[in-house]
């Protein structure tokens, strides 16, 4: 009414009630719809008043400004009622999610299967859940009040300090392992989490503390651990390594004997193709080939030769299994050093080989009386010319010596079958008993040996019952590739004929064995021995492997 009043003496210009709508959205803002419209009503009627009593009337005009200015008060009430009550129920739905959030979170909170705990800046408990009470063995009320760090092992407490200290902004949170203490002096193992309730804060301005018990875990872990140890004690006992291939990785593990038995520094990983340097050539394939894929699971056991470092030659074996883990293929498996077993082999093998050679050695020096015994029959003195008749003697003797040491060094590479042939029966060659014919066909050496003895044998066996042992009858030795092409098998024959049999050949001893009468030759393949009446026949066949020389 004074704005009116001062309007009209000044004669400035009529607002039309408009000073009166500040007022009337402040009064809808604070109050209700109602007194804003009553307060509208009050300040039309203010200022109709104030009108009629400055100018004794109210004119027409502003009886129209009074009624907008009723309508604009109306409409502003309703409008700043209508959103007072979209507020309010926004506000009651999202006080409502709060506190729901908090009702699960609380629930949550006493109902987990770990313990949580608060602490203020001072590093007292401000509140706790059932399950901390329980690992704790303290009622839940009893743990608020309490220091952490007096629920912490002494012996973990410089961990459990380092830990808090630790945590800043950029580091919110840490975990550790270490032994809590319960009521009854007991410990358990515990993974504690503390954490910064806001990452912005202090270390100790508010602080959220999880614990769990890892108590099974650790003495699962410690057992797996011993066992583990067990098993390094047991394979290096029997000096035994494990090992890893990674095909897709291309890379090798392997515990510390596997490299030992290398010869290599211990490594946790080495790419696959480093083990070309020491893997034998000829076998790397067996190393590097990955396994099939249509047979996953399947064994794998080879045996590689490697040169360490130092230049040993080792014999290393491989056995374990081949497996497809989520599409990645693999071998696992362990590794034993064979050296010393395939030396020891070996030896034992060229023990038996040297054990067979004596007694062969022993075989032939007693025959060798009986060729001597033959020879010196065989020779005549002419005219009776001791001298004459020493000469001869003498110069078959060394031929059988000749032959015998040809024999004893059978390991010559460049033996021929032609010259262990005529070696052999050169004592009885000028007296024209023999016929040697064939093709220059030379003989591996170890084949070698054992083709000198059958023919030793041949001839040893005619001098004993056959035509070498008297002035009658020949031998005829021929040799030819069965197909008249080098390359092929070599069938060997030796034929007498016209000479005397005063015995027939025995089934049995090692001459038969030798010659292979009842089964297989000494070397060779497919022998016959036929006797006939005026003499016998033995022919055998040489591979081509046995005739490379």
């Amino acid at each position: 009414m004074l704005f009116e009043a001062r309007v009209s003496l000044t004669g400035a210009t009529d607002p039309g009630f408009l000073e009166f709508i500040p007022a009337i959205v402040i009064i809808a803002f604070l109050e209700n719809r109602w007194l804003a419209i009553a307060s509208t009503l009050v300040m039309a009627a203010a200022g109709l008043g104030a009108r009629i009593v400055m100018n004794g009337q109210a004119f027409a005009d502003e009886w129209v400004r009074a009624i907008l200015l009723l309508l604009a008060g109306g409409m502003i009430a309703f409008l700043f009622d209508r959103s007072r009550q979209s507020l309010r129920a926004s506000l009651d739905v999202k006080l409502a999610a709060v506190e729901a959030a908090e009702s699960r979170y609380r629930r949550v909170f006493e109902r987990a299967a770990m313990g949580f705990a608060t602490a203020n800046d001072k590093g007292e408990l401000l509140r706790s859940n059932r399950r901390l009470g329980a690992l704790l063995g303290y009622p839940e009320d009893d743990l608020v009040g309490r220091q952490m760090d007096t629920f912490v092992h002494p012996d973990d407490r410089d961990l459990f300090k380092k830990s808090l200290a630790g945590l800043s902004a950029e580091t919110p949170s840490s975990g550790s392992d270490m032994r809590l203490i319960r009521k009854d002096g007991s410990t358990f193992w515990a993974r504690l989490t503390l954490s910064l309730s806001a990452p912005d804060t202090s270390p100790l301005d508010s602080l959220f503390m999880v614990v769990d018990d890892i108590t099974e875990q650790r003495s699962a872990r410690e057992a797996l651990v011993a066992q583990r140890e067990w098993l390094d004690l047991a394979l290096s006992a029997g000096r035994l390594g494990m090992w890893r291939i990674e095909y897709d990785e291309k890379v090798i593990s392997g515990s510390h004997k596997f490299w030992e038995i290398l010869g290599l520094q211990p490594a946790a990983l080495r790419p696959l193709g480093d083990m070309s340097a020491i893997v034998h050539q000829a076998d790397w394939a067996k190393l590097a080939s990955p396994p099939r894929k249509d047979r996953p699971g399947g064994n794998y056991d080879v045996e590689v030769r490697i040169k360490r470092p130092d230049g040993q030659i080792r014999w290393i074996a491989l056995r374990g299994r081949e497996e497809n883990q989520n599409g990645r293929n693999q071998r696992t498996g362990i590794a034993a050093d064979l050296t010393e077993r395939r030396q020891t082999t070996l030896l034992r093998a060229a023990i038996r080989k040297q054990e067979g050679l004596m007694l062969e050695q022993r075989h032939r020096s007693s025959n060798l009386f009986a060729v001597i015994t033959a020879v010196v029959k065989m020779v005549n003195a002419p005219d009776g010319n001791l001298v004459k008749f020493k000469e001869t003697l003498i110069e078959r003797i060394r031929a059988l010596e000749a032959t015998h040491m040809l024999l004893t060094n059978s390991a010559d590479a460049s033996s021929t079958i032609h010259d262990l042939v005529a070696q052999e029966l050169r004592p009885f060659s000028e007296a024209g008993k023999t016929t040697v014919t064939g093709p220059e066909i030379k003989i591996s050496s170890g084949a070698a040996e054992s083709f000198a003895m059958i023919v030793h044998e041949l001839t040893t066996n005619s001098i004993k019952h056959g035509v070498l042992g008297d002035a009658q009858g020949k031998i005829e030795v021929r040799w030819d590739f069965a197909s008249g092409r080098a390359g092929d098998e070599v069938v060997f024959d030796w034929i007498e004929t016209g000479g005397r049999r005063i015995a027939p050949i025995k089934r049995q001893g090692f001459g038969s064995m030798v010659l292979g009468v009842d089964g297989a030759p000494l070397v060779g393949h497919s022998s016959k021995f036929e006797m006939r009446e005026d003499g016998l026949r033995y022919s055998l066949r040489l591979s081509p492997k046995e005739i490379q020389g």
